[in-house]
């Protein structure tokens, strides 16, 4: 009677749904723009429409945002809602939201060997933290910490948001550029999709280069394609600055177990992102180089970490309560 459960991963642009039968298979997979619905309720609504209106009693979602009460105002899309009046509004017994990259960290736990692509490094060490980080629409951080038995407890924090760290005297420039609109300037102001805009905005500017309206697949497809110079620098920082960021999350968590890189964004061009500055820029930490050189990366490639991480998380919350 616990099956089908009602899964979701929202991000600030897209809202994937699933179900999740008996035998732990994701069924009706479905991927629907935020912005085509006014609520939460009213896209997993739609949903569970299409997906014959099944009888639901269990749901998770994850969801990108910090998930502190029941009361959850998402940071880059405009839905906010009670967690309580979702639960009644769907008529499920039980809802429970998680942070969208304690979902991914769950799901980096769980994958398998054709589920994501090695960049640098030597093996990874068992019994290790590893660290979860991923730009897309967000920056999203988390990290799996060893729980003593075998297994790992996945974190749940808002890394996306410590103050960038320039490295350089152009990540200066352009910290001083972002400063200027927006005061404090985070890590995820640059690592996502709007700061590959920003950065190409900023060094346009720079260099008394006509500015074109690009979208962030616009300023992918015109570098790797080598029809922007201008691009192809833009990616390049961008993934100079992915390493800068995560080596220090690699070094706050000792992440010898390894550095999972998921979200929308690089696993779209992983063979150039084998050879962007990004592996250089990540061992490029003085007398700890040869401490991160030794640590693998991974870039995920698994279609639906985040559906797969948040079904983790329902199975334990429900066996934690007594539900098989």
């Amino acid at each position: 009677m616990s099956y089908p459960r009602l899964l979701a991963d929202i991000g600030g642009t897209n809202a994937r749904f699933a179900l999740e039968n008996e035998n732990g298979e994701l069924e009706h997979i479905r991927t629907l723009p935020c912005a085509d619905f006014n609520t939460v309720v009213d896209a997993a609504r739609s949903y569970i429409s299409s997906a014959g209106d099944p009888r639901v009693k269990f749901a998770a979602f994850a969801i990108a945002n910090p998930v502190t009460g029941d009361w959850v105002q998402m940071t880059n899309h405009h839905w906010a809602f009670s967690i309580e009046t979702t639960r009644q509004l769907l008529g499920l017994e039980k809802l429970l939201l998680i942070n969208d990259f304690t979902a991914q960290a769950y799901a980096v736990a769980n994958l398998k060997s054709d589920e994501f692509v090695q960049v640098g490094g030597k093996e990874a060490l068992e019994n290790f933290p590893k660290a979860v980080i991923g730009p897309g629409t967000g920056l999203g951080v988390s990290g799996l910490i060893p729980d003593g038995r075998g297994g790992y407890v996945a974190l749940a924090g808002e890394g996306g948001h410590n103050t960038f760290p320039p490295f350089d005297d152009t990540e200066l420039f352009l910290w001083r550029y972002a400063k200027a609109e927006f005061g404090h300037v985070s890590a995820e102001r640059f690592l996502n999709g709007a700061g590959l805009v920003m950065i190409y905005e900023a060094l346009a500017h720079r260099d008394g280069v006509k500015c074109e309206k690009l979208l962030p697949a616009d300023i992918s497809r015109l570098a790797l394609s080598g029809e922007s110079p201008l691009c192809r620098q833009v990616l390049d920082l961008f993934c100079a600055m992915l390493g800068t960021v995560s080596s220090n999350l690699a070094l706050t968590l000792g992440a010898r177990g390894g550095v999972y890189i998921c979200g929308g964004i690089i696993p779209r061009f992983v063979e150039y992102f084998k050879t962007s500055p990004f592996r250089s820029r990540f061992e490029n930490k003085g007398r700890f180089d040869a401490y991160l050189a030794a640590i693998p990366v991974f870039v995920v490639t698994a279609k639906y970490p985040g559906i797969s991480g948040v079904a983790i998380a329902l199975k334990n919350d429900l066996a934690n309560n007594g539900v098989v």
